[in-house]
């Protein structure tokens, strides 16, 4: 067992960096009342769990929706950005981003009053959905195909305290846990020439306050917020900073009370921030040991995560506060894996680093192969796709012919065998002019790879329940 000391010594390569004269919360407390050493590295490990989504869902919305010169700004709260073109290299705000589907996104400031979400009636054939996500990373509802229908309809969003009636004409009422929350759009795209379509319905989408809804005067407004200045470097000295400000935005839940009651022993919750500078060297140990021990615990958890079948690690992460039941290593687990993940039954989502004899996917050493057997296909009720990822920043990679996956709108252009099974080539340089239209380039390093199934079917074969059901995705076999 490591003694105090050897744990400072662990520590003090890992956090030296914390020692600079940057402020994050740490002991409210005076000397005499806070915890001792362990327990308030334990404190901390535990609190870097509980928050990294949080905090993660900050810097996301951040650059999208606060600095407007973060080269990501999408649009102020409250409006509505269409993404009229999917997600490539470029976009690097979001790990594991979806390239599927065409994005809109609308950051909603709920605390002065409801926003109401409409949808317009969509072509059943294309597949839409509209997830609410709140600040602690809780899909806490779902408009689409698959929640509510192709028809069009008008939707509210309320915050954790509202208590007002509902407008005539609203189909559903939507409550967040906090002040704040986005909602994301997935539309899908056929093809390149279907672009102009996905536009139609994107121009479909109305973002309006209550009053503007009702066409009433504005009778209340939100205080304005001096929001922090996030990005990675600070997130490394100022974790705490960040989940202490978000919290003042986020109601305690009941499962929570514990959690935050910890957090507040060492100085993190409204009002008990604490010049981090100002503490002895000891005391910025225990925080820093804290957060690694912390952080190796989820990656840890997310290179294990879910059921391994034939590779692919297969799971249900997200979910809404029920699902989650107060895991908080399953919500981190859920966030660092691919923060803003649908829950399993609008999509499931198998991911991979190894083969399928357990090796890591490596492009610079090796190609591989991917081969859906005769009627083996994902089976789905919208579609399927394989995206590569760069397997050290989980961001989308830079190729020669602009392909980061292959999905099944795009089938009719690639090359099945003379039996009907369908093989991929998964490799960094291309494997032939013959063999290109099946190409899906890797990064010159190592794999990540993720299998969407969009809208899965629920009767057999389905990959439901997650890692238990009668369709198994194929292993990945090394070529050379």
């Amino acid at each position: 067992m490591l003694t105090k000391r050897e744990l400072l010594r662990t520590a003090a390569m890992t956090t030296i960096t914390l020692a600079a004269t940057r402020t994050v919360p740490a002991f409210a407390q005076a000397s005499a009342d806070r915890p001792g050493f362990l327990k308030a590295k334990d404190v901390a490990e535990a609190g870097f769990i509980y928050g990294l989504p949080i905090v993660m869902n900050y810097a996301v919305m951040y650059e999208y929706a606060v600095d407007r010169n973060s080269g990501q700004f999408k649009a102020p709260f409250n409006q509505i950005k269409n993404e009229p073109n999917v997600f490539t290299y470029k976009d690097t705000a979001i790990v594991t981003p979806n390239s599927d589907t065409p994005y809109s996104f609308v950051w909603m400031d709920l605390r002065a009053e409801p926003i109401i979400l409409s949808v317009p009636a969509v072509d059943p054939k294309r597949y839409y959905s509209v997830m609410l996500c709140d600040g602690s990373t809780y899909n806490y509802g779902y408009i689409g195909n698959r929640a509510t229908g192709s028809e069009a309809g008008d939707y509210m969003v309320v915050g954790p305290d509202w208590k007002g009636a509902t407008p005539p004409g609203i189909k559903k009422v939507f409550r967040s846990s906090t002040q704040f929350s986005v909602a994301g759009y997935r539309t899908q795209l056929f093809n390149a020439d279907d672009l102009d379509n996905v536009k139609k319905v994107q121009d479909g989408y109305k973002v309006q306050t209550l009053s503007a809804y009702l066409k009433q005067p504005v009778t209340t407004a939100a205080a304005t917020i001096d929001f922090p200045k996030i990005d990675k470097e600070l997130v490394k000295t100022n974790f705490f900073e960040f989940l202490d400000f978000a919290l003042q935005f986020a109601p305690v839940q009941e499962n929570e009370k514990e959690m935050r009651a910890k957090l507040a022993t060492i100085g993190v919750g409204p009002g008990k921030t604490f010049n981090f500078r100002d503490l002895p060297l000891e005391q910025k140990l225990e925080i820093g040991l804290g957060m690694k021990e912390g952080e190796r615990k989820v990656d840890e958890a997310v290179a294990s995560v879910g059921k391994d079948v034939n590779g692919w690690r297969v799971s249900s992460l997200p979910g809404d506060s029920a699902h989650y039941n107060g895991d908080w290593l399953k919500r981190a687990v859920a966030a660092k894996a691919g923060i803003y993940g649908n829950d399993a039954v609008e999509a499931v989502y198998p991911l991979t680093r190894t083969d399928s004899d357990g090796q890591t996917l490596d492009g610079s050493k090796h190609t591989y192969t991917l081969t859906f057997a005769p009627g083996q296909q994902p089976p789905v009720n919208a579609f399927w796709s394989i995206t590569m990822y760069d397997g050290k920043t989980q961001l989308l990679i830079e190729n020669p012919i602009n392909r980061y996956l292959i999905n099944s709108p795009m089938l009719s252009g690639m090359k099945t065998s003379t039996d009907g099974s369908l093989t991929f080539y998964i490799q960094n340089k291309s494997p032939g002019a013959d063999k290109e239209a099946n190409w899906l380039p890797a990064p010159d390093g190592p794999i990540y790879l993720v299998m969407r199934l969009y809208w899965p079917k629920t009767e057999p074969p389905s990959i439901l329940p997650a890692g238990e059901g009668t369709w198994q995705p194929p292993g990945i076999k090394r070529v050379s």
